[in-house]
């Protein structure tokens, strides 16, 4: 009997260059926690997950690791409530707007200090359509 393939999730990523900076972007002011830190000696570059909720992230010194400048989309719910939390926070290196896109979502780019890029995005009740009834499928 053949194992049914299944694919559980993806970890993303991020380099970093600064742990004391890193810290206050994703703990201090997005709210992360850290779940655990390794470094092969006292001077080596870090690792790091960290997470909030469902939501894990690695974050890595390590030359190589991955690309600095990288983006990623997390598809949530409550982007208000978040919006509120963070701004609160007056983060003085930035301040994150939310925008409609065209293809109904409710977005929230937020750049790290090392130039990655996490969209927070919410999806937006479906369209209405307008005394049309939506066309037929051809079969």
């Amino acid at each position: 009997m053949a194992v049914r393939m299944q694919f559980s999730r993806a970890i993303p990523i991020f380099r970093i260059f600064n742990t004391k900076k890193a810290r206050e972007f994703y703990v201090d002011f997005l709210g992360f926690s850290v779940d655990w830190e390794h470094r092969i000696a006292a001077h080596a570059p870090l690792y790091m997950q960290i997470s909030r909720g469902k939501l894990v992230l690695n974050l890595s010194e390590h030359y190589g690791d991955c690309c600095p400048g990288s983006a990623i989309i997390v598809r949530m719910t409550g982007l208000d409530a978040f919006h509120k939390e963070i701004t609160a926070k007056h983060y003085r290196y930035l301040h994150p707007g939310i925008e409609t896109t065209p293809w109904n979502t409710r977005d929230m780019t937020v750049i790290d200090p090392f130039g990655n890029r996490i969209r927070f995005s919410e999806d937006l009740p479906a369209r209405a359509t307008r005394g049309k009834s939506a066309p037929k499928k051809k079969r």
